[in-house]
């Protein structure tokens, strides 16, 4: 299987021996072709040293903060830091060099997205920066223990690649009969440290790296929402989890998108042997409870089947016949689009604002829906944009 990656050429001039800002060059390629290793090659895998420079190096903080201030760009922390920019990733590097950066004070707010989530953010400068540093080097690295069933924080994946996989595996209607959806209680509050810190340790052996991610672990209880590294952490806490599924339980259809977890079987009773499995598993060897909202249910051909019911998960329903955009999702794609339809925006300031929610049209093939919702004037380039490439 292919798997893309960021590759990132930096040319800079030397000024008075600093790395000189004029000359930043980001670029992404393509790269060879890798395998997800089996539970066996896994736990043989060879562990990973001296990598604690490549992700201090003056050009990996260059980056670093390039990549963070994406979107960014007028956020007071940005500006603040733009003001030394230089001086301040050349004061950052001699931190972490001598081992004596500490995380920051977090600031916590809660925002409400169908439910209450309680955010803890950090400054731009130097926390940030720090986190991109780490994930430029390190999740490629990450990537190599992760089944094929996972999708989350992987680039190339997303919830279109989780789409793709439900997809396919819709195709064997008695494989998938039935559907186990859970979802783990407090995910991100829960995770346990000393267990998180023992996985990183089977795969990177750095101390000096170890030094810099236990620094960031243990800097809140859990994970906290708002850190850039937590989506990275949590989806490698659930990794070997990924393999218990496939290698010991053997499970054909199951998908992972963070903590949203489906299983598919022919079978109520093969489900209900799974789930006592999976909790198990995660009590035991995770410390991490499911939600009493699991549920067990027949899967319909379509959504007039009242046998069943569609599988809702990662922004889609799922039945045997046909894919459906959620009703949230639905919802909220029409409210931006009549209030984006008030203004007099070209094209591409018009596509820009809801160009998350095309991907959703265009794997539903929706086009009635495109029809209704869009800017007249844009339907038709929209329309080429997404079918008539």
């Amino acid at each position: 299987m292919r798997t893309s990656a960021l590759v990132y050429t930096l040319y800079f001039i030397k000024n008075s021996g600093h790395a000189s800002w004029q000359k930043i060059k980001l670029k992404k390629v393509l790269v060879g072709k890798t395998k997800t290793p089996n539970m066996k090659s896994k736990i043989k895998m060879k562990r990973v040293g001296n990598i604690f420079q490549q992700v201090i190096s003056i050009e990996n903080l260059m980056v670093a903060d390039e990549l963070a201030r994406i979107g960014k760009a007028k956020c007071r922390g940005v500006l603040a830091h733009d003001k030394n920019r230089e001086q301040n990733i050349l004061k950052l590097h001699d931190l972490l060099k001598s081992k004596t950066y500490k995380t920051s004070a977090y600031e916590d707010f809660t925002i409400i997205e169908k439910k209450e989530r309680l955010i803890s953010r950090l400054p731009y400068y130097p926390d940030r920066i720090v986190h991109h540093a780490i994930i430029n080097i390190c999740a490629p690295l990450w990537r190599k223990i992760y089944t094929k069933d996972t999708h989350a924080c992987i680039r190339g994946e997303g919830t279109h690649g989780a789409y793709r996989r439900i997809k396919a595996a819709m195709r064997d209607k008695e494989g998938t009969r039935y559907c186990l959806k859970i979802d783990i209680k407090k995910f991100y509050p829960s995770i346990d440290h000393e267990i998180l810190k023992a996985i990183i340790r089977k795969k990177i052996k750095d101390e000096d790296l170890l030094w810099l991610l236990d620094e960031i672990i243990d800097s809140h209880s859990g994970l906290p929402i708002g850190n850039y590294t937590s989506q990275y952490f949590a989806n490698l806490y659930l990794s070997y989890f990924d393999h218990y599924v496939k290698e010991v339980l053997g499970v054909k259809y199951y998908d992972r998108y963070a903590d949203d977890i489906v299983f598919f079987a022919s079978s109520k009773d093969i489900l209900h042997g799974i789930l006592e499995s999976v909790k198990a598993y995660l009590k035991n060897n995770l410390s991490l409870m499911l939600n009493d909202n699991y549920q067990i249910f027949p899967v319909a051909d379509t959504h007039k089947d009242r046998r069943g019911r569609g599988v809702d998960y990662v922004g889609y329903v799922f039945y045997h016949s046909e894919i459906r955009i959620r009703k949230y999702i639905k919802k909220n794609l029409c409210r931006k689009a009549a209030k984006i339809n008030q203004y007099n925006l070209d094209y591409r300031h018009y596509v820009a604002k809801i160009c998350g929610w095309l991907g959703y049209i265009k794997y539903t093939k929706s086009n009635s829906l495109l029809m209704k919702i869009v800017d007249s004037r844009h339907y038709e380039q929209i329309y080429k944009k997404l079918w008539k490439r």
